[in-house]
């Protein structure tokens, strides 16, 4: 999750039709799609896989960011019918402003019903999976397992453990130039520096960190301040709901990222049907560091639950 910066003065990038796809999904089989939902909000989505497989959705964190997921895709699209979008008003989906966690559980069962699913797999990476946990107790009989990835667990608990760690992961120089970029209103190239700086604590390997962080940080979106503060603020009442989520539910986490994995094995005990499954050497993007023991995982998991 992001914290609350000023907001820049970048231009928005909407979906027009002419994206470039750059993700790892194999040519032939992949479908670029504005999906329209009830009040207008205008969904871009990315489909790769076999057309009748067992379909899965891919739900992006934030909040106010983009899909980050296609090597998650790629690995999963070779036997799943796999979906991925912006949230709206976020990367390439324009809408209407209403950034309530109701809307955006909304606009998932909308693209649902949209590709004709009656139950799917739904995967949540970061804020995202927070929408994917809301999506399963609100919506139980329309998911057939969860994948939890890299959340924060129930609870406000996990922010001071998080927020020390980051700083331990800083210098007291990058500290003090990500605080005063915060501040001020940044032009493109000090908006890259900032997102390098404020996603750099997110990784594993320090060796390639700054070179993971910045290549997240060059998309060429407006992160959407709006929608951050809005879903930021939302909390979602986890410990009362989530044992309505009957579904088969992996909870993955990368053990180097700097949101507590123990506040993340707390949804274990609330759950009756969750497992916590650890990712050594990686961060809060697994898919990056550890891909090779995160697709084994995923594997595993949808094919013991086919």
């Amino acid at each position: 999750m992001l914290a609350n910066p000023r907001l820049t003065a970048l231009a928005r990038n909407p979906f027009d039709g002419t994206t470039q796809v750059r993700d790892p999904v194999p040519v032939g089989r992949i479908r670029e799609e504005a999906v329209t939902v009830d009040d207008g909000a205008r969904l871009w989505t990315m489909t790769s896989g076999p057309s009748h497989a067992a379909p899965v959705v891919l739900c992006h964190g934030g909040p106010g960011l983009w899909d980050n997921l296609g090597p998650v895709a790629a690995m999963l699209d070779s036997t799943r019918l796999v979906h991925r979008y912006d949230h709206r008003g976020c990367g390439r989906s324009t809408g209407p402003d209403d950034y309530r966690l109701e809307r955006a559980v909304a606009d998932l069962d909308a693209l649902r019903r949209h590709w004709g699913h009656e139950r799917w797999t739904v995967f949540g990476h970061s804020w995202g999976a927070t929408l994917a946990l809301v999506y399963a107790w609100t919506h139980p009989d329309r998911v057939h397992t969860l994948v939890y990835c890299d959340g924060v667990g129930p609870g406000s608990e996990w922010r001071e453990p998080n927020r020390a760690e980051v700083a331990r992961r800083l210098t007291p120089e990058q500290i003090h130039r990500r605080d005063a970029l915060e501040r001020q209103e940044r032009s493109w190239e000090e908006e890259v520096e900032f997102r390098t700086l404020y996603w750099l604590p997110d990784h594993a390997d320090r060796s390639r960190a700054e070179e993971w962080a910045r290549a997240e940080a060059l998309a060429p979106y407006d992160i959407n301040w709006r929608a951050n503060a809005s879903l930021a603020r939302a909390a979602p009442d986890v410990v009362t709901n989530a044992a309505k989520v009957t579904a088969p539910t992996l909870l993955v986490h990368g053990e180097h990222d700097p949101r507590p994995i123990a506040n993340v094995a707390r949804l274990v005990g609330l759950m009756p049907n969750a497992t916590l499954a650890p990712i050594a050497n990686a961060g809060h993007s697994p898919w990056l560091e550890a891909p090779g023991d995160l697709a084994a995982r995923l594997t595993a998991f949808l094919g013991e639950h086919n």
